[in-house]
């Protein structure tokens, strides 16, 4: 358990910050920029579930979400080294759990005949604002990954990208099923 007791150090007041591994880090280090995004899925969720209350089943699946983000954060900020003991890592299991609520959530589903523009129900615009910022969070760890320095587990680029489809997924659900979805229409405005 992580115990809190003094929220500000000053330690971060020259730019820097500590990885878990306690090395020191630039604010701007994409390692940081990797959690952070991460952080700041986890932060849209927690208001998409302020909409969610009347989908008991959603909110506890956006829940196990969250504190699998945190399991991912505790992932990304402990490098991974040869020859040092494991950490807490992203496992196969989470994102094998995710893919179960993906197909779940989407057996009820109306097909899509057109891409949807984000929105219909407040619920859905916060998800879909979630899946956004959950890109973004892919792409920084994929390039973080991409670096011959850096190692970024598979299994948390897998997470990120089922976390990205099951936010699309869970926005229509709370889309009466789709029913509520509002399609794309290409060239509509010309």
């Amino acid at each position: 358990m992580v115990t809190l007791n003094r929220i500000y150090t000053r330690t971060g007041d020259d730019g820097t910050t500590a990885l878990g591994s306690g090395e020191r880090r630039a604010k701007y280090d994409l390692r940081v920029a990797a959690y952070g995004t991460v952080d700041e899925t986890n932060a849209a969720i927690g208001v998409a579930r302020l909409h969610v209350a009347d989908t008991p089943a959603i909110d506890a699946m956006l829940g196990r979400i969250q504190n699998d983000l945190f399991d991912l954060g505790a992932d990304l900020a402990v490098p991974e080294r040869e020859g040092k003991a494991e950490r807490l890592r992203v496992v196969a299991a989470q994102v094998e759990r995710l893919e179960r609520d993906i197909d779940t959530l989407n057996a009820d589903l109306a097909p899509l005949t057109s891409f949807i523009l984000p929105g219909g129900s407040p619920a859905a615009a916060h998800l879909h604002v979630a899946r956004t910022i959950c890109r973004r969070a892919e792409r920084v760890m994929v390039e973080l990954a991409d670096r011959p320095d850096e190692r970024v587990s598979p299994a948390a680029i897998q997470y990120v990208n089922r976390l990205s489809d099951f936010l699309f997924v869970a926005g229509r659900a709370v889309n009466g099923n789709g029913a509520r979805d509002v399609l794309w229409v290409p060239g509509q405005n010309r």
